[in-house]
């Protein structure tokens, strides 16, 4: 059975945009200068103050049409970080970009819950990132999104989310579980692994689960790409005679690992 078909599995690098820090995109201004230019009459005061004062200084933004994409962060930007619902009266939809990448001083981030994107490399190398709410709103979750975010200790995947791309949550090397919404019609946890929902893809082993051994549902078809990169507590794997397929670098780094049991059903 082949994985299922609305997540792409080719796991190119893509292109290494700027994120915390970086030159703002030509004409973007920062969320202070922006509220400068709002006519007195808007309520954007009114609207969230205590948010868009918290993080003025900090964010930069795009406006398209009546959706706000955060795009990027300044340097100065630590602890913990709060996104605000609107801006100008609009409601914050994107989490663009490597909008947060290398926002090594930041401990934790709240995403409002109009936003429904998560782009690619958005929080990547967040070292410090201990804890991320993703709220219920949030559909895609892009490549390399929490790449190397080796701080990361929890994450709950609302029942909204329809894609997760492959790569998402890649050298989180000390996350122990996943947690996903019993209501999520596309993905599914157990025993902290994640999985599709009907748990005939083994997507993702948390790096950070500490067993030594693993024993594969006999559900499972499918061992997604890196599905246990860098699980340097596995000694063993069993797999069960359901697998047809193993994608590429699925125990790629896997240090401790000395015994793979592998069926002859594996025709892939």
């Amino acid at each position: 059975m082949k994985p299922v078909p609305f997540i792409l599995l080719a796991i190119s690098l893509p292109l290494l945009l700027g994120g915390c820090g970086e030159e703002p995109v030509a004409e973007v201004k920062s969320v202070e200068e922006k509220q400068q230019e709002v006519k007195p009459e808007e309520p954007v005061a009114e609207t969230k103050p205590a948010e868009a004062v918290s993080v003025s200084p900090h964010l930069k933004y795009e406006t398209e049409g009546d959706a706000v994409t955060i795009t990027g962060c300044d340097k100065k930007a630590s602890g913990a970080l709060i996104i605000p619902a609107t801006i100008e009266g609009k409601p914050v939809t994107s989490i663009g970009g490597a909008a947060f990448r290398g926002g090594s001083n930041l401990t934790s981030i709240t995403i409002p819950d109009s936003v429904t994107s998560i782009s690619f490399q958005a929080f990547w190398n967040c070292e410090s990132l201990t804890s991320i709410t993703i709220p219920d709103g949030v559909k895609t979750i892009g490549d390399w999104a929490f790449y190397r975010c080796t701080g990361l200790t929890s994450v709950t995947i609302p029942d909204s989310v329809t894609i997760i791309w492959v790569v998402a949550f890649f050298n989180c090397t000390i996350l122990p579980s996943f947690n996903v919404d019993a209501d999520n019609l596309n993905y599914s946890s157990v025993d902290g692994v994640l999985f599709n929902k009907l748990q005939t893809s083994l997507i993702l082993y948390p790096a950070g689960k500490e067993d030594d051994s693993y024993t594969i549902p006999d559900s499972v078809e499918s061992i997604w790409n890196g599905a246990f990169s860098q699980c340097t507590s596995l000694t063993n794997i069993t797999i069960p005679d359901s697998v047809e397929s193993i994608w590429n670098g699925a125990f790629s780094e896997c240090s401790s690992l000395t015994s793979v049991t592998n069926p002859d059903s594996v025709t892939s």
